[in-house]
């Protein structure tokens, strides 16, 4: 699990395909202890088990499953990545809980810079269009944002300074695709609802009435 606060930026050194996967391999500076054999890390917002550790880096086996439900197999030598450890139990939870599960991969619709800021608006999917709400919790490509303002098929995030310079995000243009996972909570409540989108009206239906 992860927080969406990404702790370094990395460089793909190599993507090797192997059979119907691949092997990555990062160049970084993580912070804390030497990296060890099966610890998990997020590389663009998707948990990956690290295989082989090495002085500047990391290599990790990346499934067909991953490829084909990701933005990973688009990486190439020299590509940056945002780069996350997984969370301590003794850790602060500055951004929200992370899985590391992509749901769904979404294109960049345009990119409105600001004064020191950037507003950039994705397209939505239809399959995880339930689950983003305004002002809710959201991670692209790793990275833990805020919904600023939602619509049908799109969703808008304002990107602060500190993460336009400590992530990839800042280098967004429209057409690029991006790695997106939906807060964990909203899984859990579709679910409970029979993956049914409820409006107001229905879900108060059930409430008592505190004037009987």
């Amino acid at each position: 699990m992860f927080s969406g606060l990404v702790t370094a930026l990395g460089e793909v050194r190599a993507l090797r395909r192997r059979g119907a996967g691949a092997v990555i391999e990062v160049r970084c500076a993580l912070p804390g202890e030497p990296l060890a054999a099966g610890e998990s890390v997020a590389v663009q917002g998707v948990c990956l088990t690290v295989v082989a550790p090495t002085a500047d880096g990391f290599s990790a086996d990346v499934s067909p499953e991953t490829l084909s439900r990701t933005t990973l197999g688009l990486l190439r030598p020299g590509s940056k990545v945002n780069l996350e450890r997984s969370l301590r139990l003794d850790s602060r939870i500055g951004g929200h809980f992370v899985l590391g599960h992509v749901d769904a991969t979404a294109s960049v619709s345009a990119v409105r810079p600001g004064d020191g800021f950037k507003t950039v608006r994705f397209a939505l999917p239809g399959a995880v269009a339930d689950e983003v709400a305004e002002k809710g919790s959201v991670s692209v490509d790793g990275v833990s944002l805020t919904v600023a303002a939602i619509g049908e098929g799109w969703f808008e995030v304002a990107l602060i300074p500190a993460t336009l310079s400590g992530t990839t995000l800042e280098k967004l243009r429209p057409g690029d695709r991006v790695n997106l996972e939906t807060d964990v909570l909203a899984k859990y409540v579709r679910r409970a609802l029979g993956g049914r989108r409820p409006g107001l009206e229905s879900l108060l239906a059930g409430l008592p009435d505190e004037t009987d």
